[in-house]
């Protein structure tokens, strides 16, 4: 498989680069009752995001010497549909909710065999070294543009259709 950028992977790096993340939950991302704690969410999604934009060429780290820019997080939310518990096992897909000029959204959503469980979002700000409001590099939202759009359902209850 080639992603967008043009960058060789294997089959077993095919769900990272197409934006999916699949993990399973331990002791340490729980309550003591075993319930998964509400922030262990964020490390997730940020691996999933900046382990896809390896897959596509991309250290997030090297945003500045590769493209020119940097990003920031701007906001960042998430709506809880479903506990998750010990060793449940979670896909994290990454989706594009909004590509705009100078900043994007990028959602994420955690199913358990397909129910969805918690939905998250983060917008990221593009700047220059100077710290400037600047565009999203071509390169970039080539590559953005390349993750599946969120189709809202507004009953959390469920998965969006893949």
């Amino acid at each position: 498989m080639t992603t967008a950028a043009g960058v060789s992977v294997d089959t077993a790096s095919k769900d990272i680069a197409q934006g999916r993340l699949v993990f399973q939950l331990a002791y340490g991302d729980c309550d003591v009752v075993g319930i998964a704690y509400f922030a262990i969410y964020y490390p997730w999604m940020e691996r999933a995001y900046s382990t896809w934009l390896h897959a596509h060429g991309i250290r997030s780290g090297q945003m500045l010497e590769d493209l020119g820019i940097v990003t920031v997080g701007a906001s960042s939310g998430a709506t809880y549909a479903q506990p998750a518990r010990v060793f449940d096992r979670l896909a994290c897909q990454v989706v594009l909710e909004r590509l705009g000029t100078s900043s994007y959204t990028l959602g994420f959503d955690f199913t358990r065999d397909g129910t969805l469980v918690t939905r998250g979002q983060m917008t990221f700000a593009c700047r220059s070294p100077r710290w400037d409001k600047t565009p999203v590099p071509d390169r970039l939202a080539a590559i953005l543009s390349s993750l599946p759009r969120r189709h809202t359902d507004p009953d959390l209850r469920r998965a969006p259709k893949e």
